[in-house]
């Protein structure tokens, strides 16, 4: 399993925001990640979060970057962005709690 660190859109329609994700490079570009990275607006070139140990832990394991990634790291380093200590959530959809709720 060859693990790459890429962007993986969240935005809703001509909206982009992307996370930063380390996933199975066979995976679609939407699918499920195995860590979450960081978050940049696209719109606006804004990176809003990145966990620098994250990623350099996963290059450590053997992960590549996509060039995307690559630029918006450097873009971070110089301005100074980079989140050493906290690691970005992830909140999904759970739609199970409704369906007990209906019941």
């Amino acid at each position: 399993m060859t693990v790459r660190l890429r962007l993986s859109r969240i935005g809703k329609k001509k909206t982009p925001f992307y996370r930063i994700v380390a996933i199975d490079s066979r995976k679609s570009r939407d699918g499920e990640a195995i860590e979450i990275l960081g978050t940049y607006d696209g719109l606006k070139s804004y990176i809003v979060k990145i966990d620098e140990n994250g990623i350099k832990n996963w290059i450590k394991k053997g992960a590549q970057m996509s060039e995307s990634v690559q630029k918006i790291y450097k873009m971070a380093k110089r301005q100074g962005l980079l989140i050493e200590d906290s690691k970005v959530s992830l909140v999904k959809n759970d739609n199970t709690d409704r369906k007990e709720e209906a019941k």
